[in-house]
């Protein structure tokens, strides 16, 4: 039985292309998603939502809450606590300005997504409940991008709690897809007090499930995921705790994953460097195997 593998149909001919030299790879935009886990009996449960069905990219798979990077989080000072911008610019690989607004694009698309907001009113101190209509206002102004995530802190006296977020891995959309986006995975544990929700427009359903169980359900076929997610499950299932699994991120590897496709004979090899179970090969006039 195949796989729940996310692969979209135009991707051969997008390869040939690119190899042929009349593609043009587009410049991946920034990124940030998390795994947000909870504690359960029988180990962590992460959270998950599903893709629409149309939605352009990745529709129908699995995903984690997360989204793009807004330029405003470049240019406003936030509210901050944890490790300073500096040492995340060190561990993200980038400029501080940039760390910011990455760590930025974790948080608020945590709560934009999910309801979650990894935020408190003094640096050791988080936020218990998030509900409410004052708090769907404001969320569904950052949504509409009506107000940026520095005005959203300043205006609830809150500060962002870095601390609570484990930079787990790096991957960059492969160069031959149209929409491209170089992506930072964050590990974080459900605050206490705070709950989920489907609050995403892009989402119809979300689940909490454990790691092992979602990826048995995709090695099934009955779960579509990207490869990135896939991949990260896979490593969560060796974590007994949120905690275990937190404390864990400081010394991931941080290196980007990005997809490679080499000509071979009469076939395109496309591959994940690290990640063997990804592998395609595309004979030049058939389907992918």
């Amino acid at each position: 039985m195949a796989n729940g593998q996310w692969y979209p149909a135009e991707w051969p001919d997008r390869i040939r292309a690119l190899a042929a030299g009349t593609l043009t790879p587009v410049t991946p935009k920034r990124a940030a998603t998390v795994m947000l886990l909870k504690d359960t009996g029988t180990g962590p449960a992460v959270h998950m939502l599903r893709r629409r069905a149309s939605m352009a990219f990745a529709a129908g798979a699995y995903a984690y809450p997360g989204g793009g990077v807004d330029p405003r989080d470049d240019e406003h000072h936030v509210g901050w606590a944890g490790p300073t911008r500096a040492w995340w610019a060190t561990r993200l690989g980038v400029d501080e300005t940039a760390a910011q607004a990455i760590v930025c694009a974790a948080v608020r698309e945590t709560y934009e997504e999910a309801g979650v907001l990894l935020a408190g009113p003094t640096p050791d101190s988080v936020v218990g409940d998030t509900t409410g209509p004052d708090w769907e206002a404001d969320r569904a102004a950052l949504v509409a991008r009506d107000l940026s995530f520095a005005e959203f802190l300043d205006r609830r006296g809150l500060v962002l709690r870095s601390d609570l977020l484990g930079a787990w891995t790096r991957w960059i959309t492969p160069e031959f897809e149209a929409r491209r986006y170089d992506t930072w995975f964050f590990v974080a544990a459900l605050p206490e007090g705070q709950r989920t929700r489907n609050a995403s427009t892009e989402a119809d359903r979300t689940v909490w499930i454990r790691p092992a169980q979602a990826a048995a359900s995709y090695d099934k076929g009955e779960l579509l995921m990207m490869p990135p997610t896939i991949a990260t499950l896979r490593q969560l299932t060796a974590y007994g705790t949120a905690a275990e699994a937190l404390a864990s991120a400081p010394d991931r590897d941080l290196t980007p994953v990005l997809a490679q496709a080499r000509l071979e004979g009469d076939e395109i090899v496309l591959a994940w460097p690290g990640h063997d179970e990804f592998t395609k090969h595309i004979p030049t006039g058939g389907a992918p195997a």
